[in-house]
């Protein structure tokens, strides 16, 4: 994403020996990593970067969980979830937008499908549906809306 703000790792080597393979993905360093550039003088979050950094989550969950079969999931479930923290958050001060809801929903789906293509990623649904139900507590009574302005659904 040239020119975004966002900065993510090298893809693997897909040639050479094990010792010339670029280093695993770690969405979980990648968000602590971000977060500080995520926040404005005043406070606030920049909301576009958060996004942007939301939809890379399917791209880790696979990255994660292939070039570190340890721990890759692991450090997806907590990139994921610091990014969900602050959509959170943002919800109770009042200052989430609806593009970042929809993005949010958009990853939901995007990992769900993700996770049940391979059978090590399994486990990754447990922690994609918990994500999902915070979001949609933060959705309006009908559960179809954010502040009266539809929620993307798959």
């Amino acid at each position: 994403m040239a020119g975004s703000g966002v900065r993510t790792q090298p893809a693997a080597s897909t040639s050479g020996s094990a010792s010339t393979r670029s280093p695993a993905t770690d969405y979980g360093a990648f968000v602590l990593q971000i977060l500080p550039s995520m926040t404005r003088a005043a406070g606030s979050i920049d909301q576009r970067l958060l996004r942007q950094c939301i939809g890379l989550s399917s791209s880790y969950l696979i990255t994660d969980t292939t070039m570190d079969t340890e721990r890759g999931l692991s450090s997806w479930r907590i990139g994921f979830g610091r990014l969900i923290d602050l959509v959170v958050a943002l919800h109770k001060r009042g200052e989430l937008e609806l593009d970042t809801v929809n993005e949010a929903s958009k990853a939901c789906s995007e990992c769900w499908t993700v996770a049940g293509q391979w059978r090590e990623m399994e486990a990754g649904r447990d922690s994609i549906r918990d994500v999902a139900a915070r979001l949609k507590s933060l959705l309006d009574e009908n559960g179809k809306t954010y502040r009266g302005g539809r929620v993307y659904v798959p």
